[in-house]
């Protein structure tokens, strides 16, 4: 028969250890731990071509052992349960845009974004999601969440080789090396007056037969457009919101072959961590993606 004393020390003993236990896993969970939401559109274009659930997942793929840092990917456009949002970091969005963006295809949306920002979150979109209606006041909301947006018939939308050769001195170009690569590349980007406040991270210059185009949609060309031959246009850029808080745009991830770029990568991973607040290494987030990994959850098209 056991002895009830004895009992009593295992069942003491065993509590505390348990007890150590938590502590000691609390001790080892970073206390400034970031969350950082991930929203992907709904399935666009052909193969190959918006795979924005697809491309979401593999950034959270990647950045699955950072840590101090939650990634949560939400597929079909937004999310299910917006309560996901209340102690986020950082929202991301890849999608679609215009009159079908995300934060201003849904009842309130916009305003539950604002909320965020209010309170300091990061915003960072992507490629299509970074465009709004010209009319009406999403405009004024992206240059204040994000800095800048594209403004249908002032941006264009070509596919063409952008090359990179230099980066200033930030936290989301750390690491990052030259490179050059096809893509739809967005640029004459509708920024804040005077780009007051927005750092552009990623330029380059379009050929003179870029400019004349044609452009995805519309074709164009547009003569505005023609008339910079030469400029140096901005393709990525961030800011420092009044708020506290980060903003991002990006306008290339059309193909998504191109995440099998580590450099192309590397600075989507680098900003992901940077609005979030959780400090970018000297040499850049490093990542690998193979074959199977680049291939892993397409849509079905």
């Amino acid at each position: 028969m056991e002895n009830p004393t004895t009992r009593r020390k295992f069942i003491g003993n065993t509590s505390m250890a348990l007890a150590a236990g938590s502590l000691l896993a609390r001790a080892q969970s970073p206390a400034n731990s970031k969350k950082l939401v991930i929203i992907a559109g709904k399935p666009s274009h052909p193969a190959g071509m918006h795979e924005f659930n697809a491309g979401c997942l593999l950034l959270q793929q990647c950045l699955k052992d950072t840590p101090g840092l939650e990634v949560s990917v939400h597929p079909g456009h937004w999310v299910k349960e917006e309560s996901v949002f209340d102690d986020a970091d950082a929202v991301m969005i890849f999608s679609d845009g215009g009159d079908g963006h995300p934060v201003l295809s849904g009842e309130g949306r916009s305003e539950k974004i604002q909320k965020l920002v209010d309170r300091g979150v990061g915003v960072m979109m992507m490629h299509y999601a970074v465009e709004v209606p010209k009319t009406g006041p999403s405009g004024d909301l992206f240059r204040e969440w994000i800095g800048g947006c594209y403004e249908n018939a002032f941006s264009c939308n070509p596919i063409w080789d952008a090359d990179f050769q230099s980066f200033p001195d930030h936290e989301i170009t750390r690491g990052v090396k030259p490179f050059a690569i096809k893509d739809e590349w967005y640029f004459s980007m509708r920024f804040r007056p005077e780009m007051k406040d927005v750092k552009s991270l990623l330029v380059a210059t379009p050929s003179d037969e870029t400019r004349d185009g044609p452009y995805v949609y519309p074709q164009g060309p547009y003569p505005h457009i023609q008339a910079e031959k030469g400029r140096e246009e901005t393709l990525m850029w961030c800011v420092e919101r009044p708020d506290g808080g980060r903003g991002v745009g990006f306008t290339g991830g059309h193909f998504h072959a191109n995440w099998g770029n580590e450099e192309f990568r590397k600075i989507i991973l680098n900003a992901l961590l940077w609005i979030s607040k959780i400090p970018v290494p000297a040499s850049g987030v490093a990542s690998a993606v193979n074959a199977a990994e680049l291939s892993a959850n397409l849509d079905k098209k």
